[in-house]
């Protein structure tokens, strides 16, 4: 069984939404299909139809959510991780063109809506890892063989 790593931001932007969903998004959407379902004919009202449908919504994240968070191992940082890439580093390479990329190796589940965040199990995390500044990366790209040297890693943002 693969491990759920997340960093301690990311199991806290889950559960956050996790709260809003129960708390807030399925009583308000709740209270609209009980008023729609009051209204009568249900099969030609398009209030109670798509409200159904987004309860459905609310309920299908919600399950995930409480599955992810459940089994979800938040991984903190360690002193001992200065001047080596690790889980939660941010990273600055450069390429032999000089153009530079910047991103936060995080888990699967916090990749999703983050610009600069990539999967701990992409390539170029994989390639990265255990590495120190200067050192240089080759990263197995489809299109051929990408080197980049590591300029700089950071525990904060």
């Amino acid at each position: 069984m693969k491990r759920n790593l997340i960093t301690p931001e990311g199991y806290d932007k889950l559960k956050d939404e996790l709260d809003y969903l129960t708390r807030q998004e399925r009583p308000a959407i709740t209270k609209i299909v009980t008023w729609a379902a009051s209204l009568g004919d249900r099969s030609e009202n398009a209030d109670y139809t798509y409200n159904k449908r987004k309860l459905r919504e609310i309920d299908r994240r919600t399950r995930y959510l409480i599955k992810i968070l459940e089994s979800a191992e938040r991984v903190y940082y360690h002193p001992q991780q200065e001047g080596k890439v690790f889980f939660g580093a941010w990273c600055t390479l450069e390429n032999e063109g000089g153009a530079h990329i910047r991103f936060r190796i995080v888990g699967e589940e916090e990749v999703y809506g983050n610009k600069n965040y990539i999967s701990l199990r992409s390539p170029m995390a994989k390639s990265c890892l255990g590495k120190s500044v200067d050192d240089e990366v080759c990263v197995h790209t489809p299109s051929g063989d990408a080197y980049w040297v590591i300029r700089s890693i950071s525990y904060c943002n």
